[in-house]
């Protein structure tokens, strides 16, 4: 999700230069850090890292397809990558997380994410998310402010120019 308040999130030396083999406790510290999870107790974000995977593509390569089926959300550690869908592509960058739409609703990804330089993701399973969701009203309400705030900007792009 971009935002002003997205985009300045992460300093650079909060994200460990080890990711194939982090622990538990930078993988808290890196979401802490993210609006998503900002308002999450440590405790709550150290059982959700549990399942969580580190992944990298290289530029050009493809991280998720429109239409295929989904099961986790990604969460970029460093690089970029752009979703192509309609009637824009976004650019997404350190901090910005996706691929959580098609999981929430239960239908095919709508997007598909190609990366533009080196990336580098956190791969949150889903049902780790959706159980801590569960038990934390926190992250429930500030994914519907995200995904709100997204629809609004959507919406206002789609809008036409008067």
């Amino acid at each position: 999700m971009n935002g002003p308040e997205v985009s300045m999130w992460m300093r650079p030396h909060v994200v460990p230069q080890h990711w194939e083999h982090p622990r538990n406790e930078e993988w808290v510290n890196v979401l802490a850090a993210i609006p998503l999870f900002s308002d999450v107790r440590k405790r709550r974000l150290r059982k959700l890292v549990r399942n969580a995977r580190f992944a990298e593509f290289a530029a050009g390569e493809r991280v998720v397809s429109d239409g295929e089926r989904a099961n986790s959300i990604f969460v970029i550690l460093s690089g970029a990558a752009k979703a192509v869908q309609k009637p824009a592509a976004r650019t997404l960058g350190v901090g910005d997380y996706f691929g959580e739409l098609a999981p929430i609703d239960g239908t095919a990804r709508s997007a598909a994410v190609v990366a533009t330089q080196p990336l580098y993701v956190m791969v949150l399973p889903w049902r780790s998310l959706e159980r801590a969701a569960r038990q934390d009203a926190a992250i429930a309400f500030t994914m519907l402010r995200q995904l709100s705030a997204q629809v609004r900007r959507l919406e206002a792009e789609a809008a036409p120019s008067t």
